[in-house]
């Protein structure tokens, strides 16, 4: 089976050839810790979008305002992000403003669970500034910070809690569950069934 870290190697290797700093992220990290399959993964980068651009021929914009950019590569796509912090949350699910950051960990601080605030380079050290790994091997889910300015800034995230329950058969840390039940509200905008679903994990 093809290991597509290993393919994705020469887009990391490109990026700091030209000076930047370049690592996995997300949700293929924290499978690959897991054991489970992975379909693709995703790089951060310290480089900005028009930096980007510059150091790869074949790009598309598909989120460009967020620091996104499709790189296209003989071996396949990529979704490049630029290291961001978030600013004050409107709606309880956007940033109104986004600003690129050369620095990794205060990108990782800006994710919502710590298991998925974990950054690999290419030689597959971990950057683990908030111990989602030990979190993983304990089967907690646990913000990053305080799990109510998580869940105030994205009430999505409440969702991703309960769904990552059901996929990995983790539990949610005591406080994030308490915050849960506190803020299950704020999914007011959200379907009636998932919400539902939400209630029914926080009052086990």
């Amino acid at each position: 089976m093809t290991d597509p870290f290993q393919t994705a190697i020469p887009v990391i290797k490109k990026l700091e050839d030209a000076g930047y700093e370049a690592y996995f992220v997300g949700g293929s990290v924290r499978d690959f810790l897991l054991k489970r399959m992975i379909n693709d993964v995703d790089i951060a980068t310290s480089a900005t979008p028009d930096e980007v651009k510059k150091i790869f021929p074949k790009t598309v914009d598909i989120g460009i305002e967020h620091g996104t950019v499709l790189v296209l590569v003989n071996n396949g796509a990529y979704e490049i992000t630029t290291f961001r912090t978030e600013s004050e949350y409107e709606d309880y699910r956007r940033p109104k403003e986004v600003t690129f950051i050369r620095n990794l960990k205060d990108d990782l601080q800006r994710r919502d669970f710590t298991m998925n605030a974990i950054a690999m380079d290419k030689n597959r050290k971990l950057i683990d500034p908030f111990n989602g790994h030990l979190a993983i091997q304990n089967k907690i889910i646990q913000t990053v910070g305080s799990p109510s300015d998580r869940f105030q800034e994205d009430a999505l995230r409440m969702m991703r809690a309960v769904r990552f329950v059901s996929q990995l058969s983790f539990q949610i840390e005591a406080g994030t569950v308490t915050a849960l039940a506190s803020l299950v509200h704020l999914l007011d905008k959200i379907a009636v069934e998932r919400k539902n679903r939400v209630r029914k994990t926080v009052n086990r």
